[in-house]
């Protein structure tokens, strides 16, 4: 993968949260392929980037009216030269610097052929917290 696919993998983010601080749920749904496949944190399947459109439409109206989305671009590894993971944490920020809620996702990023990406799948999550008696993941 080029340092260039890189960026405008992670350039996807960028515009998902310039969009949800605009309340703009057609330009946050616009990184999405058309027929993508996204799962919410709640298990929601809406289909495709209109489903998308129409969730976060709602969302912006309702309880994340005036937040922000706060975006961490954990790791992009490319599968393919037309595929690549991408692990990304956000924070859902209220109008007072809060975080209201972190999410976790893994995504996968598509190459079209006219050489734009697209988030081709996207899985979201709320992280549970670790008991304390739980093993370090990272082997430490």
């Amino acid at each position: 993968m080029s340092l260039s696919d890189d960026k405008e993998i992670r350039a996807l983010w960028d515009a998902m949260a310039h969009a949800w601080e605009s309340g703009d749920a057609e330009a946050f749904a616009a990184v999405f392929e058309s027929d993508c496949d996204f799962t919410t944190v709640r298990g929601e399947k809406p289909p495709g980037r209109a489903g998308v459109a129409a969730g976060h439409a709602h969302l912006f109206r309702t309880a994340f009216r005036g937040t922000r989305l706060s975006v961490r671009v954990r790791a992009v590894r490319a599968l393919t030269p037309e595929l690549a993971t991408v692990d990304v944490e956000s924070d859902v920020v209220g109008a007072d610097g809060t975080a209201l809620v972190t999410t976790h996702a893994l995504a996968v990023a598509r190459k079209g052929t006219d050489g734009a990406w697209l988030i081709a799948a996207f899985h979201n999550m709320v992280p549970a917290p670790r008991p304390p008696d739980a093993p370090d993941p990272s082997g430490e």
